[in-house]
């Protein structure tokens, strides 16, 4: 018996086997009972011939495995015009066969996973570029490019999407479970045009964010580094630290921060800067003021009406201006970032 758990054996490139050795290896690789059904279909010469090659076959090399089970699966969608075996079918055939780890080999060949890699050079693509690329795509292709994508990409690709057509590709990424190989060759035709119109282009990178990112995470010495920037281009850091003293991080601070800062800003100033702010947020803000200041302050905010957005960041950005002196001066600590905590 062929020994295909055996990946160093055998001929690399399985590139010159017969018709027969293929149809060898396939009846190696699924099993003995799937093999034994498939031999009693043969005539007595055919059976006589594969058998013959089988009993001589050892030391399979994977490639030649792949090469094999590339053939039968074309050669079987073309004949039956039907897309074969599920994938999770094949993988239990497979894992019985040849062990995982060449199974998920074989598979992988098989159903396109190649085109991870590829899939991870567009997360340097802008979301929007992204989004204008696949628009005229169909909604089931939109729904499989955005299945190889990290939810977070993917979230930013949908919102800039038409909004008319968002909940019909959420719907179908939502039903996809097993994607047959037809669809999966059209998505990688979509990919490699989407690669060489990217590769053309400029990489955008928020260099600014990312700075800011790496400061509020840097465990010592932060001012320091910051001043040593500021020596270089002022300009530049100013930028940084309105992106380090984000509003956002409001949500994340202690209640006896959040009180030290309703204690310094006024509450109109807090009632114009939380309109459509996050509820995590609001939430902070108002669990920490007094029962009945929290209930007048709500009143405030829905007197207040519409404001413009403009004077509503505005607010926000005076507010996080008071955050960093009051941290400069050592009267607050701040978190700037989401740390994990342990119970």
């Amino acid at each position: 018996m062929a020994d295909l758990n055996n990946p160093d054996m055998g001929d690399p490139s399985g590139a010159f086997l017969t018709p027969v050795e293929q149809a060898a290896i396939v009846l190696l690789s699924i099993g003995e009972e799937p093999a034994a059904a498939v031999l009693r279909c043969l005539s007595r010469e055919e059976l006589l011939e594969v058998t013959q090659v089988m009993s001589r076959m050892s030391g399979i090399k994977v490639e030649a495995v792949k090469t094999a089970m590339q053939a039968f699966f074309d050669d079987y969608r073309e004949q039956s015009g039907v897309h074969g075996a599920s994938r999770s079918y094949l993988k239990r055939s497979l894992d019985l066969a040849l062990g995982g780890d060449i199974a998920n080999t074989v598979l992988n060949n098989i159903y396109g996973d190649e085109l991870r890699p590829k899939m991870a050079r567009l997360q340097w693509a802008s979301p929007k570029w992204l989004a204008e690329y696949i628009a005229n795509e169909h909604v089931q292709m939109q729904a499989v490019f955005l299945a190889f994508l990290p939810p977070a990409l993917a979230g930013q690709i949908i919102d800039a999407l038409p909004a008319d057509g968002r909940d019909l590709v959420l719907l179908n990424l939502a039903r996809l479970d097993e994607i047959d190989r037809d669809l999966l060759e059209e998505l990688e035709e979509l990919v490699n045009r989407c690669l060489g119109s990217f590769d053309s282009q400029s990489t955008s990178v928020e260099g600014v964010r990312q700075v800011a990112e790496i400061l509020n995470r840097l465990p010592s010495n932060r001012a320091q580094m910051v001043e040593l920037l500021r020596a270089h281009d002022p300009e530049v850091v100013n930028q940084i630290e309105l992106s380090m003293y984000d509003f956002l991080i409001l949500s994340t601070q202690t209640e006896a921060t959040i009180s030290r800062l309703i204690e310094e800003v006024p509450l109109e100033q807090w009632a114009i800067a939380l309109k459509g702010a996050e509820l995590s947020i609001r939430d902070a803000v108002l669990k920490t003021m007094p029962k009945r200041q929290a209930q007048a302050f709500e009143d405030m905010m829905r007197r207040a009406g519409p404001v413009p957005m403009s004077r509503i960041e505005a607010a926000r950005q005076e507010i996080m201006t008071t955050v960093k002196a009051l941290a400069d001066a050592g009267e607050v600590e701040v978190q700037l970032f989401a740390e994990k905590v342990v119970e």
